[in-house]
Formats: structure tokens, sequence, C-alpha cells
């Protein structure tokens, strides 16, 4: 059977008519809001720092600009999918009906390591501010309790810290695999009340912090090359580029909740690019705030904010404890979104046969899939207890650029193999944008470090080593076929 056969349209309209049905309680607002708690949170709390700190200093704000100009033709793709294909799954839907079984696979495979180590990494940036949070109370949690006991450096490989687990981050991600459990109308109400504590958060601190800005900070706004590729200079802002893009997985994720919205057709294009363009102005003025109050080679740890409201001293005493606890509430709506996304997808995947049948059940009275909330949610914390944000950040980029530019790359090819489908929101000269988009995100994926690269090139293997050996053999669409090869050509299979 053909590795590239596609899944029917009707297919798909069969399956939302007959099949297992979610919940449908999510408006423009509430989608909306659910990118803003998924965007707005690690790009800000945790990766900024880190990124201005190893690869491009105070020029990160132009990283971030580069990244919003790409994010919008991603953004613009996903609108049009979600509202042509309003069921979950997300880009792995989208490929399975334009490019192919195989290519939904490995999208989908993409996209399980884009939220589960997305999570992973955010609930490592969680602990750091609980930890600063509570040393602040003079409550001390011991380096071994919260952080992770396996590092990589290129000069030692991966190695032990001594450390034995990071339990604060084990047990944010309990609380959020509970309210995913409870179902998306109480996970939805409590992301909905943590946007607005981090927005007010954000903005204390972007008028507060104004005064505070030392103008000495920004020079050099482009530090200089150090000689190697990456590490500043235009080609830091680059690859500082590359790592941020880890900041705007969010808008993707509304996307996988399609199934969840009331009138995706046109809901579901506000939610994906209203909330992306929000969090961009958001991501600009924070980290010129942050750059500006402290210098940007001390910004390399997992809670830059914190630090930078510690460095302004007694006159923002007030904002430290506020902008610490808005971190900590921001930080927990993205790992409540990134779980979400993750199980969904594991829900469209099982529900084509590609996975095992017990990750598209849904419990019959909360109309969630709990089964795979729990296997998820397990998961992510073995992840989160293990490794450091590091390596966790790296491969959440690599693997969500991946995506977007199959996302992009599925725009033409399904105008031309499906050119009667109803598209109520159309990406504007096409194929010209899309194919920018694919150029723009393969480019972006070039600058991040050769490790990344091996990282993402043995979970892709393990990945495709699942699907030869079950998902080819259990998949509904490769077993239509053989069924219909079989009437056609009896005796021939």
């Amino acid at each position: 059977m053909s590795l590239f056969a596609r899944k029917p349209l009707d297919h798909l309209q069969e399956e939302l008519e007959k099949g297992p049905e979610l919940k449908r309680v999510l408006g423009p607002w509430g989608l909306m809001l659910l990118g803003l708690g998924n965007i707005i949170g690690a790009g800000i709390f945790v990766i900024t720092g880190q990124a201005a700190a190893k690869y491009a200093g105070p020029a990160i704000t132009v990283s971030f600009v580069l990244v919003a100009l790409a994010c919008i033709l991603a953004a613009i793709c996903y609108a049009e999918f979600a509202a042509s294909l309003p069921i979950a799954g997300s880009a792995y839907t989208y490929a399975y009906t334009s490019m192919g079984e195989l290519m939904a696979w490995t999208i989908g495979w993409d996209l399980m390591l884009e939220y589960l180590f997305s999570a992973a990494a955010v609930a490592v940036g969680w602990s750091g501010y609980v930890v600063s949070f509570m040393k602040d109370l003079h409550v001390v949690i011991p380096p071994a309790l919260s952080s992770a006991p396996l590092a990589f450096s290129p000069e030692h490989g991966l190695h032990t810290t001594g450390a034995l687990f990071n339990f604060p981050a084990a047990l944010i991600l309990l609380f959020c695999g509970g309210m995913l459990y409870r179902g998306i109308s109480e996970s939805a109400k409590v992301n909905n009340i943590i946007v607005a504590i981090k927005m007010v958060v954000l903005l204390l601190l972007i008028l507060f912090g104004m005064s505070h800005i030392d103008m000495s900070n920004y020079t050099p706004f482009l530090p200089p090359n150090t000689g190697e590729f990456g590490s500043f200079g235009w080609s830091g802002v680059f690859r500082g580029s590359a790592v941020v893009f880890f900041a705007y997985i969010g808008f993707d994720a509304v996307s996988t909740a399609a199934q969840e919205s009331r009138n995706p057709q046109k809901d579901m294009p506000i939610g994906i690019i209203g909330s992306l363009l929000l969090s961009t102005v958001v991501y600009i003025a924070v980290a010129l705030i942050i750059t500006g109050i402290v210098n940007y080679s001390k910004l390399n740890v997992p809670d830059p904010i914190a630090v930078a409201v510690d460095q302004v001293g007694p006159s923002l005493y007030w904002l430290r404890p506020i902008v610490k606890i808005g971190a900590i509430a921001g930080l927990s709506s993205v790992i409540l979104v990134s779980l979400l996304g993750q199980t969904r997808v594991f829900f469209a995947m099982s529900r084509d046969g590609l996975l095992p049948p017990i990750f598209s059940h849904l419990d019959p009275k909360l109309q969630t899939p709990t089964i795979t909330t729990m296997m998820t949610t397990g998961a992510t914390i073995v992840v989160a207890g293990l490794l450091p944000i590091d390596i966790l950040g790296e491969l959440v980029s690599i693997g969500t650029l991946l995506a977007f530019a199959l996302v992009c790359g599925s725009i033409p090819i399904l105008r031309k193999t499906a050119p009667d489908l109803p598209r109520p929101f159309k990406v504007p000269l096409s194929p010209v944008l899309p194919i920018i988009g694919v150029l723009t995100f393969v480019g972006m994926m070039l600058t991040l470090p050769g490790e990344t690269w091996w990282r993402l090139l043995i979970w892709m293997g393990i990945g495709f080593a699942i699907y030869f050996f079950y998902g080819h053999k259990h998949s509904k669409l490769q077993k239509h076929l053989r069924t219909q090869l079989d009437e056609n050509m009896p005796g021939k299979l």
C-alpha cells in the first residue's frame, strides 16, 4: 500500500459526524486566551534571558521581530487549515489530507516532540521561579531536589550534576494534568484567570521597569561575533531567533482544539492570528525592559525576569513578589495548554489507527481522553525531572520549526488536490507566501546547533520504527485500501 496515500476529506467529515465527540465549548475569546495562555510564558519568563546571554545580547529583540514575521506566515496557513478542516489533530490532520500517511505520521511524531518537551521545559522554568520565590520567603529548596540530574555541555557531553530529581517541575505537571483530566471547560476557565494575571503583571513590569533602564546595558546593542557561528553578531541574532521560536508555539496549539470550538470556521482564524499579534507586542516590550535593566551576560538563568526585578533594588521591592507570582501562574497556563495539545494529537492519531485504541478512549462522563492525559502527564514528569532546560528548549524549537515548514508546504498541495474544499479563510498570495514560509523555517532550523539535529534524527528514527512495526499495519486508511484492492483484485492479497 502506498505510504503517501491521502486521507479522503469525506472520511474526515464522517469522523466529525459519527466519531467520538469532544465538547464544543470554546468561542473566539476562549480560543484567543488559549493561545495567549501558551504563547506568553516560557518565551518571556525563561528563554528570552538565556537567548540574550548566549546568542544575541540586547539584539534579542530583533530576533523576536524576525520570528514574529515568520510566524505570521505559519499562522495564516494554520488559520486556513483550521477553518477548512475543523477537527482535532492540528498539523497532523492537515498533512494526512494533503501529503499522505507517512508525512502525517512524521508531523504527528514531531508534534509529540514539540508539546511533550515544551511542557517539560516550561515546568523546569516554573521550578526555577518557585525556588526563587520561596527563597524570598526564607524557604530554601535544595538544588538536589529542584534541578535536573543530567546536563549537557560541548566539553563534557551528557553528564550527571549530582541532583536527584526536579520535584517542583513534577508537582506543577501533576496539577495541570489533573485539570485536563477534569475537562476542557474547567481547564479553559483556569487558563483564562491565569492569562489575566500574567498580562497585568507584565504590564506592571513594562510600566515601572522603563524608569530603571540603564542605557549602558544596550551598548553594544549587537555584541560582536566571537568567531563562532551563532555566538553573537548577526549569526547570533539568527540563532537566537531559532531558539526563541520556542516562545511562539502557542498559536498552533489553538488548532488542536478545533473539535472543541463552537464555530471553528469563523473563530479559529481569530484565535490563532489574534493571539500571535498580541503576544508579539508584549514579547518585544519585555525583552527591551529586562536587557535594559540587567546586562545580558547575567541572564543565562531559569528565571531572568526575577533577576531583572532583583537588580532594581528597594525602589521596586514591592513588584518583586508580584512578578514572580505572575511568572509562576503564567508558566502554569503554558504547561496546561501544551499538555492539552499533546493529548489531542494522540487522540487524532489513535482514531486513525496509527496508535493503539486506548489513546482515543473518551471518558463517557467527562468526554475527555482521560487515559491519554494520565500517560502524557507521566511521561512529561519523567522528562522534566531528568533533563535541563537548554536541551529541552532547543528540541522544542527544532520540532516546532519542522512542523511549521510542513504546514506551510501543505497549503499549495491541498489547494491543488482539493480545489473545491470550502475555505472560510484563505492564505493570500498562495503559493508564494507558503513557499516563503517553508524556506524561512528550514533556514532557521539550519542555524540550530548540530547536537540538536542529532537528537531530532534519533527521535524521528524511533518514530519511524513505531510506524512501520505498528502504525502502518493498523492504519484504518491502509485497511480501507487493502479492502478496496481485494474487491477489485480478489486473491491478490
